[in-house]
Formats: C-alpha cells, sequence, structure tokens
C-alpha cells in the first residue's frame, strides 16, 4: 500500500462516477452510513441532501462527518476524507448550477437535465466538507 500524493487523490476523485460513502453521526450517537453523488469544488467535496431526510437530519444538528470513495477493482485505492460539513440552504435557483454539476457527472447526458431539475428544489441543502484531513492510498492489494 503507497500513499497517494494530492495531485493524484484529487485525481482519483473527479474520475469517473465513484460514490462518497458518507458517515453522520445521529442525534442519539449511532453512526449513519449513505453513499452520496459528490463533485469536487477546490478544496472541498460537495454533494446535495434532502433536508428532511437521515443525513440531511444528521447534518443539521451534527456536522462531523467522514467520508469515504474507494475503487472496487485490484489493485484497490481509497481516499478518506475527515471533516466538518458547511450546510446550506439555498433557493432552487442558486441549486441548479450544483445540482447540474453533480448529474452532468453520473447521469447519461440525455438524462442529466431532468435529473438535475428535479433535485434543485425547496429542502434540498448543499452541502460543502472542506478537505481538512485526507488519507488516501493506492495498490492497497500490491
Amino acid at each position: 500500500m503507497t500513499p497517494m500524493s494530492r495531485d493524484e487523490w484529487m485525481r482519483f476523485l473527479t474520475e469517473g462516477t465513484r460514490t462518497a460513502k458518507l458517515a453522520t453521526v445521529r442525534a442519539d450517537g449511532r453512526p449513519h452510513v449513505a453513499p452520496v453523488w459528490f463533485v469536487v469544488d477546490g478544496d472541498s467535496l460537495v454533494f446535495m441532501t434532502l433536508d428532511t431526510s437521515v443525513k440531511g437530519r444528521n447534518l443539521q444538528s451534527e456536522a462531523r462527518v467522514m467520508l469515504s470513495v474507494d475503487e472496487e477493482t485490484p489493485p484497490y485505492s481509497f481516499v478518506l476524507i475527515e471533516g466538518i460539513a458547511g450546510v446550506s440552504r439555498l433557493s432552487p435557483q442558486e441549486l441548479l448550477p450544483w445540482s447540474r454539476r453533480i448529474a452532468d457527472r453520473y447521469m447519461a447526458a440525455e438524462e442529466a437535465p431532468a435529473a438535475a431539475d428535479r433535485n434543485a428544489v425547496e429542502g434540498e441543502l448543499l452541502v460543502r466538507v472542506p478537505f481538512t484531513k485526507v488519507i488516501a492510498a493506492k495498490g492497497v492489494a500490491s
């Protein structure tokens, strides 16, 4: 196993359609993990979630998070991001550019616009996790 450089893990996060597994803390202290679609914006990972979802409720009461993005084929690699999520409640018009970026990454070109419109709605939160602490390794099985 070899540590990744910053350039390597940034490239790893931005290529393809890997999902992040988001770990949040419930009000009673239990952990919750859910997959999220994301984009990288500068020095942050950005995703959206509904304010009434489990992860949305958790993020509004406890902003500490951990994200895991991994490659599930040999030689296996991963990026772990630990940080404090910034949660923003924006208008649908303000959310739309983010929703479009995320949909463009994960959906077929002909389906992305409709997916973006479905997600840029009242109640959707924009979540930004700065790259405060990152652990990244490649060649785990090497």
